[in-house]
């Protein structure tokens, strides 16, 4: 296909809440030649985020955060709707990613961030929604991590800990960290993870 276009004949929301809905009716090129028949598509729109794992190389440990999540509500067990996941959060108006970064690091986990190094940036589910994440890894003392975190305002209920790598890559291993952008941050720290401490040493 050398033309790659698409275009939009109808925008509609028919959802507008915490997060909004958009529909749209639209037509694409195809790759042997030619439009699409009109489509429907359902877009969950939340904006821009970011996602900050945290990491102490002096003591070769990761913060990690849990919280409850609506969209793990349908799992078996009840229990099962609080996930451990990595500090996150949607970027405001004015901010950069890294303001973000930091600023989330702070208010979910109390950490503040000394160095940051930009992972990835990608759509974490583009069939269905048009969140597109910054990732990055940030250097952090975590020898007092700990606690409940979160803003009131938000109806945010985090509890942080800190563990030895090993042990939070454990959790990537036998599944318990299920949430998909946790699991590309805690990747890339393995793959990166001694170049990390020579430079952060």
């Amino acid at each position: 296909m050398s033309d790659k276009r698409f275009r939009i004949l109808k925008e509609e929301m028919p959802f507008k809440g915490f997060f909004n809905i958009k529909k749209y009716t639209l037509e694409h090129t195809l790759y042997e030649g030619g439009w699409s028949q009109p489509v429907e598509r359902e877009i969950f729109h939340r904006g821009n985020c970011v996602g900050i794992l945290l990491y102490d190389p002096q003591r070769d440990e990761v913060v990690i955060i849990e919280q409850f999540r609506a969209g793990a509500i349908l799992k078996s067990k009840q229990e099962e709707a609080w996930l451990l996941e990595i500090v996150a959060g949607a970027m405001e108006a004015g901010e950069t990613a890294e303001d973000v970064a930091r600023r989330e690091a702070l208010e979910e986990a109390g950490c503040e961030v000394q160095d940051v190094i930009k992972i990835s940036e990608f759509f974490t589910s583009p069939g269905g929604t048009s969140e597109y994440l910054t990732l990055f890894c940030g250097r952090v003392d975590a020898s007092k991590v700990g606690g409940v975190h979160g803003l009131d305002h938000e109806d945010e209920d985090i509890a942080v800990s800190s563990m030895p790598f090993n042990e939070a890559w454990q959790l990537v291993e036998n599944g318990r960290i299920e949430s998909a952008i946790p699991i590309i941050a805690m990747q890339w720290l393995a793959l990166n993870r001694e170049e990390l401490r020579q430079h952060w040493r």
